[in-house]
């Protein structure tokens, strides 16, 4: 296998698991349906598990644009070859995404909640504030960034890293999964999503494209961020990159408070409104 194939198939075994138990927890007449947050966060983080243990030693299983642009920002991974694996992680999770679809093709049309099915392919918020969900991104994908280096740091018996950053991608949703879905990769909500786009899935509604660039963008400034920030604390090399990105962060997560604060006074206006009308 090529690292360009080893990408592809890496990401498309993590998508066919992790939409997979999603499919399995949503659509009606599921076996698995209702079975709820825990079966879904354990499913993905098999399916990461699954994913790097395939593929772990042709690519190193980076199976996420953010990981691979973060490595890169740290100097861990060659420029020039991270169009190759995002290509094949983006190809990856498009096909993974049409598995699914194929290995559910009766439940489509029995699943009337549009957003269920939407939510097999691509994640949402749980409550719509676009840079609040934003932030909440950034801060689950720079825990797996610094996690992934963190653990790469220690030494375990052979064979067991790939369990350990599955139980790492359970953590994480687990603990910050509820507000946005935790995306915390952009090929594994923006193939999919594509996929949901242009499958005939009966009565399937919009693939929300007006949310899509949240799973993008954060991902990538949260994974960028979490290996410098690896870089800058726990090895001492401060980079200017570093301190652009610390910034950014910074001015991102004051905004997400003040927007959210504006939110609340106009929220409270209309309840005074309403009490003495």
């Amino acid at each position: 296998m090529t690292e360009f194939s080893g990408e592809l198939v890496g990401t498309m075994i993590l998508i066919i698991f992790g939409a997979g138990v999603v499919a399995t927890s949503v659509l009606n007449k599921s076996k698995g349906q209702d079975a709820g947050w825990v079966l879904i966060t354990l499913g993905w983080g098999l399916a990461v598990a699954l994913g790097v243990y395939a593929v772990g030693n042709v690519s190193g299983a980076h199976l996420n644009p953010a990981v691979t642009l973060g490595f890169a920002a740290i100097g861990d991974f060659p420029w020039d070859k991270v169009p190759i694996y995002i290509t094949g992680q983006m190809i990856g999770a498009f096909l993974g995404a049409v598995i699914i679809y194929f290995a559910f093709l009766p439940h489509w049309k029995e699943t009337k909640d549009t957003g269920a099915k939407l939510g097999v392919f691509a994640t949402g918020p749980a409550i719509r504030r676009p840079l609040s969900n934003l932030v909440t991104e950034v801060i689950g994908t720079f825990l797996l960034l610094l996690g992934l280096l963190f653990i790469g740091v220690n030494e375990f018996t052979e064979g067991l890293n790939p369990a350990i950053v599955g139980l790492l991608i359970v953590a994480i949703g687990m603990s910050l999964g509820g507000p946005t879905g935790y995306a915390i990769n952009p090929a594994r909500d923006l193939g999919p999503r594509i996929a949901h786009a242009l499958l005939p899935i009966h009565g399937k509604g919009t693939s929300d494209w007006g949310y899509a660039w949240v799973p993008i963008i954060g991902p990538i400034l949260g994974g960028i961020y979490g290996a410098l920030f690896f870089k800058a604390i726990f090895e001492g090399v401060y980079t200017a990159a570093f301190w652009v990105v610390s910034v950014i962060i910074a001015v991102l997560f004051i905004s997400a408070a003040i927007i959210e604060k504006q939110h609340d006074d106009k929220e409270q206006s209309k309840s005074r409104n309403i009490k003495i009308s």
